[in-house]
This record gives structure tokens, C-alpha cells and sequence, in this order.
């Protein structure tokens, strides 16, 4: 089994940098004016991009590669806390000389229904587990 850890740190208020083990990083904002996207941004930045991976993958599998493809992710988030998505939809928009409809859609059901870990995990009960520590200088 897997295991991924990315590390926030703070920066100032709901201002975070994202850090990934192999030292990507990534801005995380709350605050206003923001640089960077809301978690909730991400969660549907993640959705589609695993996506898009897979659809691209079974495409060329498919021996119909997309020449040109982009994904929209939309959300409706509920209006109470903790102002979870009810719905979402992941829009695939892609052609090529021998790419067929047919094959796009089989290819999106399949990385939906199959192959995308994001995906998956939004479908799935998950254990959170909080752990709280001390902060140790060192």
C-alpha cells in the first residue's frame, strides 16, 4: 500500500504553501486578495487531472489520440457547514483526426469508474483519522 504525505506550511493567516515528499510545492489560499487556489479548488483541480491522465492514456491505447482536450470541473458546494460538494460534474471536451465520441465517453467512464484514485476516494467512505501534536522546535 501506497502512502503519500504533502506538508502545509503557513505562511500567514489562511495562507499555506503545499509540499509534496519530492519537493513540489503549491499555494494554498483562503485569504483575500488570494494567490493562490481555495482547497476546494484543488479538490476539483485533482478530480480532473487524474482524470484527464487516464483519458489521455486509454486514448492513445485506443489508437485515438487527442489532439486537442480540456476538462471543466464544476461544483455545487451545499450552503451549510461543512459546505460539502453535492454534485459535480467533469465536462470532457476533445478531438483528433480519428477520435470518435463513442471511444471519448467509453474513455471517461472508464477513468471514472475504474482507474482515477480521486475519483475513487470522493465515491468511497473514508477513515480520517486527527492526530494532534506539540510543535518541538529542533
Amino acid at each position: 500500500m501506497a502512502t503519500k504525505t504533502i506538508v502545509l506550511h503557513q505562511i500567514c493567516g489562511h495562507r499555506f504553501i503545499g509540499q509534496n515528499e519530492t519537493g513540489d510545492r503549491i499555494p494554498v489560499d483562503g485569504d483575500q486578495p488570494a494567490i493562490g487556489p481555495k482547497p476546494t479548488d484543488l479538490l476539483l483541480a485533482a478530480l480532473g487531472s487524474c482524470t484527464a491522465y487516464d483519458v489521455i492514456d486509454i486514448m492513445i491505447k485506443k489508437r485515438q489520440p487527442l489532439t486537442r482536450y480540456r476538462i471543466e470541473v464544476t461544483g455545487t458546494q451545499a450552503e451549510t457547514h461543512p459546505r460539502r460538494f453535492t454534485h459535480i460534474t467533469v465536462t470532457h471536451y476533445g478531438s483528433g483526426p480519428k477520435v470518435t465520441e463513442a471511444a471519448l465517453t467509453r474513455a471517461a467512464e472508464l477513468s471514472h469508474t475504474c482507474y482515477c484514485a480521486v475519483a475513487a476516494s470522493l465515491n468511497a467512505e473514508i477513515t480520517i483519522q486527527t492526530v494532534v501534536e506539540p510543535w518541538e522546535d529542533n
